[in-house]
């Protein structure tokens, strides 16, 4: 595995996120961290440079990057427009043309990750075939979020013309289902769970997916930023370990005593079972299984809880 990074100058875009919060958190205390985001919320500003990061105000839908500098050593892009609605002029201005504007304007950097997601991918016929980054591509529906999935593919074609333009490598990484203290899809069901309410799951197969800790997350970015080339490198990006949402909501149930209900929808959230072989090969396996990974979010997001350690 890539050893750790130490005495960067890196950014990283949207800083309060729930992945990227602790990303940063975890990259500033050997390093120098700067966050670019709206900050509509000044507490999300002030908490983000609560844990040494250094802010300025950046709207990626009309970037005015003033004295943010650009002479970071690695650009590590996270921040996303991911709301409801149909508002897909927005989405396509910030995910893909914010995108390639910074990319443009951080066109020395030693290397740029963009953080793509699964959710572009064609749902395979298949359910037990494990996705590669060649498998085709899809406009999957989110019911959260409708404009997500087609957005993102644009992002990635923006990102790829970005890396050759500019001669900037670049790592596109396709992320799975994350979780961790600050978050995450199995903490929110976790949350249904303890409330009584159901979990939404795919009507006509199981829910597959990999699961990846905030822990194995932050690990695995030295070895994805040193991999970045020109053209892109692509890449999945999810846990070693494959489960569908059933059963860790059941696990998750039976660590707090609760029997998880779940709704068989039409339109629920499409996971993906993907291939993770390039991942392993640039940035090392990952530590924690669902089950331990899981249970440390638990213990994390919810002290009252008797776990029994």
């Amino acid at each position: 595995m890539t050893k750790a990074l130490s005495d960067e100058k890196i950014l990283i875009t949207g800083p309060a996120g729930q992945i990227a919060f602790p990303l940063a958190e975890h990259l500033s205390q050997n390093n120098e961290v700067w966050g670019i985001a709206r900050f509509s919320n000044p507490a999300t500003r002030e908490r983000v440079e609560a844990i040494g990061v250094k802010t300025r105000v950046v709207d990626l839908a009309n970037p005015e990057f003033g004295d943010l500098p650009n002479d970071f050593t690695y650009v590590i892009h996270m921040a996303v427009f991911l709301q409801p609605g149909f508002d897909f002029d927005m989405a396509l201005r910030v995910n893909a043309e914010g995108t390639g504007l910074l990319m443009g304007y951080m066109e020395n950097a030693r290397a740029f990750l963009v953080m793509s997601t699964c959710s572009i991918y064609a749902r395979a016929e298949d359910q037990q075939h494990e996705i590669k980054e060649t498998d085709p591509l899809d406009n999957s529906f989110s019911p959260f979020a409708p404009t997500y999935a087609i957005s993102k593919i644009t992002e990635e074609a923006v990102a790829r013309f970005a890396s050759r333009q500019w001669d900037l490598p670049t790592t596109v990484a396709r992320m799975n289902v994350s979780y961790g203290p600050n978050g995450g899809l199995p903490a929110y069901q976790f949350d249904m769970i303890l409330a009584g309410l159901p979990i939404q799951i795919e009507a006509d197969r199981p829910s597959m997916c990999n699961p990846i800790h905030q822990d194995d997350i932050n690990a695995h970015i030295p070895g994805l930023l040193a991999a970045a080339s020109v053209p892109a490198t692509i890449v999945n990006w999810g846990g070693d370990e494959s489960v569908d949402v059933e059963t860790y909501c059941r696990y998750m149930g039976e660590i707090a005593g609760c029997n998880p209900e779940f709704e068989r929808i039409d339109g629920a959230i499409q996971h993906s079972l993907i291939n993770n072989s390039r991942r392993q090969q640039l940035s090392g396996n990952c530590r924690l299984g669902w089950k331990e990974g899981m249970r440390q979010m638990i213990a994390a997001r919810h002290p009252e809880l008797d776990l029994g350690d």
